[in-house]
């Protein structure tokens, strides 16, 4: 819903004004949906669009001054890098000026494509492929490295959904991930690489990639294994499963070990058990109301029994 600046905090209202350029002024703020980690709006100033991308769940607020730094210096440094991404305008990481944390920066062009599976076999999960190579080959001084990779979950954190009837096929999954990790060749990742994140244009061509907080240094094979996560709970496990054939058709380069890349595959996607239904919460809102908590449940245990049959340990029933 659009609606005049007055819809923002009087704080963010003053930040904004001293942010923006002399004479620019907000002329509408607009409530943009499609995430779950913060509050995002479309503001139309006198000059041109702009997002504003706020912090205001406990939890993400806590954590919002690393996050939103992180965010800030990535976009300096992707600035005339080739990658589509949004320029920075102003960043408050520490909410010492707005309502909340918040990062201001220039809108991207496109929208989310998360619809049937046709729009999959149009060709949106090749061109995710080909612009995840141009992000892992952006080459950077050791200085401007991002933080290392943070794992997001554990053989001892993984949690089985209720009720399964192939607890076996978990035990296996997490007996996959309980190890050292492998060794990798450093690449620079979004490391949250997923079609809710890259937006597309009516002519099919990718606008952008946005959300960039959690961009870090670390193997190929994880975002990969991210982005085919997503696939596999947005348009069922086949689609996961050929993402990284998309990708090397890309000119990607992923471990030839199969059990290493079956450990970033798994890493992966056991972060998203018990309730993968949780993490498409905004795919609902953005109209993809067949993503039921079952059948995401479903896709991803199919999922996981898929990549153990493809590349290591044979899935069975317990």
């Amino acid at each position: 819903m659009s609606g005049p600046p007055a819809h923002l905090a009087a704080a963010t209202r003053a930040w904004l004004a001293r942010v923006l350029r002399p004479g620019e002024r907000v002329v509408t703020a607009e409530v943009l949906g499609g995430g779950w980690t913060s509050d995002m709006r479309l503001l139309r100033t006198t000059e041109r669009e702009l997002v504003l991308r706020s912090f205001t769940a406990p939890f993400f607020r806590r954590h919002a001054p690393g996050l939103l730094t992180r965010e800030a210096d990535v976009l300096r440094l992707l600035d005339g890098s080739g990658i589509p991404a949004a320029q920075l305008v102003a960043v408050d990481p520490t909410g010492a000026h707005c309502a909340a944390p918040s990062l201001l920066m220039t809108r991207l062009p496109g929208t989310l494509r998360l619809g049937a599976r046709r729009d999959t076999d149009r060709g949106t999960a090749p061109a995710l492929a080909d612009l995840l190579t141009r992000v892992h080959g952006l080459r950077v001084d050791a200085d401007d490295r991002p933080r290392a990779y943070q794992a997001w979950t554990g053989p001892e954190r993984v949690a089985v959904p209720p009720g399964t009837a192939r607890p076996g096929l978990w035990r296996r999954a997490v007996a996959v991930i309980d190890r050292e990790p492998p060794a990798y060749e450093g690449r620079f990742l979004h490391r949250d690489f997923h079609p809710g994140n890259v937006l597309f244009t009516p002519e099919g061509r990718v606008g952008g990639v946005v959300d960039w907080v959690e961009t870090s240094w670390g193997p190929a094979d994880l975002d990969v294994a991210h982005c085919a996560t997503a696939l596999a709970l947005l348009h069922g496990p086949d689609h996961g499963l050929a993402f990284a054939d998309l990708y090397e058709a890309a000119g990607g380069v992923l471990t030839a070990a199969p059990d290493d890349h079956l450990y970033w595959r798994l890493l992966d996607a056991l972060a998203f058990a018990p309730d993968a239904e949780r993490v498409a919460t905004p795919w609902r809102t953005m109209g993809r109301t067949d993503l039921t908590p079952q059948l995401l449940t479903d896709r991803l245990e199919h999922y996981v029994a898929a990549l153990l049959d493809r590349y290591g340990t044979r899935a069975t029933t317990a």
